[in-house]
């Protein structure tokens, strides 16, 4: 399931790159980025640098997320604003959407 989810991920991070989608990327916090997935996502998905086990086998370690050849912010804001299997609904104001993002493009290795 993580790897059929990564597999998403990349697809959705390949399509935006091709389609040249014009969205601003206005940048976050990280540090608020951090905090905020420490108090609302790590329920189910490891958010630290270094967990490599989420809570929820299904949920990737942001980690993970982060290291997908080509992630970028518009993939990581589309992911995030698509319903997912098993995840809850949880409504991301733009500001915490662009901290999470910014906090997730942060791990990148």
């Amino acid at each position: 399931m993580m790897r059929a989810r990564l597999i998403g991920l990349v697809t959705v991070s390949l399509l935006a790159a091709n389609a040249g989608a014009a969205w601003a990327q206005e940048s976050g916090d990280a540090r608020a980025g951090r905090a905020f997935a420490r108090g609302t996502c790590a329920t189910c998905h490891a958010v630290q640098k270094g967990e490599t086990h989420s809570a929820v086998a299904e949920a990737p370690p942001f980690e993970a997320i982060a290291a997908v050849p080509g992630m970028s912010a518009i993939a990581l804001r589309s992911v995030l604003t698509s319903p997912h299997h098993r995840m809850p609904n949880i409504v991301l104001t733009p500001a915490d959407m662009a901290d999470v993002v910014a906090y997730i493009l942060s791990l990148k290795p």
